[in-house]
């Protein structure tokens, strides 16, 4: 589930905002019945295995018995078997069967150690403690005039938090995003706009920007961007799109709108996997494969850049990086996290 990564160079513990919070380590379609999958969520090493009725499991990668992975084991009568001396964990995480000894029970503390988990979106959520609030509401997901899409997942040799700064700053679209988002010989002006935060998180009003492939119709539109982050780690857009050219605006409609989902796994301080659930209510005409092709272009372009800032953890000290009114939003975001109280992945 995981590419090479960055080293981290002095590894420190999660805090609690981050282990008691709810993280996507996968996509639902990638974690079929009969197969182990691993994943790192927080520097900890984790299997995902579904049962026969389809329920979604969450383990350390770990044997209790002499601590091999259970990640290098397969699903044998829906357990999970061990493969250094075959011990069988069913899904209730007790130990089922000791070949060594099949005639006799496993002892009591014979048990693997299970995380909480769920699936929303399409995507495999869980914690490595007691999240005190739900999964994220992603609004678009359950109107059905939007078609849904999960696309990645995207490794970034990254801090995840920088990589959701990026993600909710509209200001390096036509650098980074020349001929997409953006046209670097005619940067728009970003007017003023308002952030607001309640219950649910920091959002904005309305960032207003001309986009020469603004969504996935390959067609000049005008965006109207607002940002939500609901979680550290989770955000997301809703984007009015208008197509540009009056005389083919007819072709569109007012309420068009390209919706992003973003979620980023922590696989540690400096790396993180970016995955994401795009929602549309356009373009019937649309495949996935016109979803994927705007999407991985764009964030492979995100990719090469976040994985270049310094330092590799995002400062929450203000003082630390310059700052411009246009950076209002990023400028909360990082004032947010400090109220976290978060050290891990900060600088």
């Amino acid at each position: 589930m995981n590419a090479p990564v960055r080293m981290v160079s002095e590894p420190v513990n999660p805090d609690a905002a981050l282990v008691d919070d709810w993280h996507v380590i996968a996509f639902s379609k990638d974690v079929p019945v009969g197969k182990v999958v691993p994943a790192t969520l927080l520097g900890e090493d984790l299997i995902l295995w579904r049962d026969a009725a389809g329920q979604i499991h969450v383990w350390k990668d770990l044997c209790i018995h002499r601590g091999a992975r259970l990640s290098k084991g397969w699903i044998a009568n829906d357990t999970v078997v061990c493969p250094y001396h075959g011990w069988r964990y069913d899904g209730s995480a007790k130990c089922v069967l000791v070949p060594a000894a099949p005639d006799q029970p496993p002892p009591l503390k014979a048990r693997a150690f299970p995380h909480r988990a769920e699936e929303r979106y399409g995507m495999v959520w869980a914690s490595l403690g007691e999240p005190k609030h739900p999964v994220p509401v992603f609004p678009e997901w359950t109107d059905s005039s939007f078609r849904k899409f999960n696309t990645g997942p995207y490794f970034f040799k990254a801090n995840g938090f920088r990589s959701v700064e990026n993600f909710i700053d509209a200001t390096h679209f036509p650098f980074v995003h020349g001929g997409l988002n953006g046209l670097e010989e005619a940067p728009d002006k970003v007017e003023d706009y308002k952030v607001f935060e309640d219950a649910s998180g920091i959002s904005t009003s309305g960032i207003r920007v001309f986009q020469p492939y603004g969504d996935h119709r390959q067609v000049p539109v005008y965006a109207t961007y607002t940002y939500r982050v609901f979680r550290p780690l989770v955000a997301y857009f809703s984007k009015a799109v208008e197509i540009a050219d009056p005389e083919k605006r007819h072709l569109g409609s007012p309420d068009d709108r390209f919706c992003t989902f973003l979620t980023a796994q922590p696989i540690d301080e400096v790396n993180c996997v970016i995955r994401l659930c795009v929602a549309i209510n356009f373009g019937a005409d649309l495949t996935e494969a016109d979803i994927l092709r705007r999407q991985d272009k764009v964030f492979a372009q995100d990719k090469d850049i976040v994985e270049t800032q310094r330092p590799e953890r995002i400062p929450v000290d203000l003082r630390a990086e310059i700052h411009h009114r246009t950076d209002k939003f990023g400028l909360t975001y990082r004032r947010w996290l400090g109220a976290f109280g978060l050290t891990y992945g900060t600088a």
